[in-house]
């Protein structure tokens, strides 16, 4: 597994109001942050007659963010980006700055328990250790959750990869007593998550699609990202391919 530090991409939809709450703020500032201001636009707008007229009071927006992130001691890069399409920015910008995560943010006035939800195909040793470098220095609260197809066999993987996510939280300093492991035998998975999820402050959830956009508008994320009222942080793939767009090398976008 790669040495380099996880790295969660923020967007905020800069210029209708979006906020990134307190909590999210001394949370994540635990880990390297991209913080994204997007303004999405209508398509007869140009990227450069809206930045003519907007950028001023964008940047000044975005700069208050960042200046939070930096008081609660944060390593944050800034973008701002106006845009006709807002998702693709995100997979161009998740894969620009190696972001192994993207939050989707939801009220979040407290950040005391996190729902992880673990699937048999996804890494689980990068999901812990990317939810323990967020946790390991607070008190939160960690539910690790699996839901089997069946009581013998699911069962079973279950409960093992429940083991293995929280002996490698424990290696990035959580300590076991905070972690909570449930397996649950159903047929319907979305449901259980959704329903768990009403109980805790922010979900993590791992991607089952190859892309960051089919991940973002894939089924299970983006149901969960809608319905729930708290964050939702989606962790990528590590090594996402570009889809082939060249990002621009300034601190301002259009697209």
């Amino acid at each position: 597994m790669s040495n380099a530090p996880h790295r969660v991409l923020v967007p905020v939809e800069i210029l209708r109001g979006q906020m990134v709450p307190e909590t999210i703020v001394e949370t994540f500032s635990s880990v390297p942050v991209v913080l994204l201001g997007y303004h999405e636009l209508p398509d007869q707008t140009a990227p450069s007659q809206a930045r003519n007229q907007f950028e001023d009071k964008a940047q000044d927006e975005l700069d208050a963010l960042v200046t939070a992130f930096e008081n609660a001691g944060g390593d944050v890069t800034k973008r701002l980006v106006f845009t006709h399409d807002a998702m693709k920015t995100f997979e161009r910008l998740a894969v620009e700055h190696a972001c192994d995560s993207v939050l989707l943010l939801n009220p979040a006035p407290i950040l005391d328990d996190v729902l992880v939800p673990i699937r048999g195909d996804v890494n689980v040793e990068h999901i812990a250790r990317l939810v323990g470098s967020v946790a390991a220095g607070t008190d939160i609260a960690i539910t690790l959750l699996h839901v089997a197809s069946d009581d013998d066999d699911g069962r079973a993987v279950g409960e093992s990869l429940l083991e293995e996510a929280t002996a490698t939280l424990e290696e990035t300093g959580v300590h076991r007593s905070r972690v909570t492991q449930s397996v649950v035998v159903d047929d319907d998975p979305l449901e259980v998550i959704l329903e768990a999820a009403d109980d805790h402050d922010l979900v993590v959830l791992g991607e089952d699609r190859p892309s960051v956009r089919e991940l973002i508008f894939g089924e299970t994320s983006e149901i969960v990202a809608e319905q729930a009222v708290c964050p939702v942080l989606v962790v990528r793939r590590r090594y996402l391919e570009s889809n082939g767009e060249n990002a621009s090398s300034s601190g301002v976008d259009g697209q």
